[in-house]
């Protein structure tokens, strides 16, 4: 099986963005403004998404992800979630790979926060890797 896409948002900080570019797999990028026409995406991929607005009732899902999966063809290829974010937020350290994860009835893969680290790179193309096997079938 060939290698898993990659879809992922970055702000400017460019902080997702870089981790991103440390993997082994590819990647495509949701463009960086709602005004832009929206990536589709026609094969299985992981998103990875950073969160935003660490308070109550503060919108956590970008809103270029949100655009992003608003796309029914693109929602359907989605296999799982990665999230970026800052342990200072505590609690909501994470969340919009959870809200998203939720509401598309996908798994959380793994969370990252800021830049990542060797090991998080590491982790997270092993992961991506177990996703690329095929399944063994087991005589029933």
């Amino acid at each position: 099986m060939s290698p898993v896409l990659v879809v992922y948002y970055s702000s400017s900080s460019e902080y997702t963005h870089r981790f991103v570019q440390k993997l082994r797999h590819p990647h495509q990028r949701i463009p960086l403004l709602t005004k832009d026409d929206t990536l589709l995406v026609d094969e299985p991929f992981v998103l990875v998404t950073p969160t935003y607005g660490a308070g109550p009732n503060r919108g956590s899902v970008p809103k270029q992800v949100i655009k992003f999966l608003n796309v029914e063809s693109n929602r359907k290829h989605l296999v799982g979630v990665i999230g970026a974010g800052n342990t200072n937020f505590g609690e909501n350290y994470c969340k919009a790979a959870h809200l998203v994860a939720a509401k598309c009835g996908v798994p959380v893969l793994y969370r990252f926060e800021l830049l990542g680290t060797p090991d998080d790179v590491r982790d997270v193309d092993k992961g991506l890797d177990s996703l690329c096997q095929p399944q063994l079938k087991t005589a029933i």
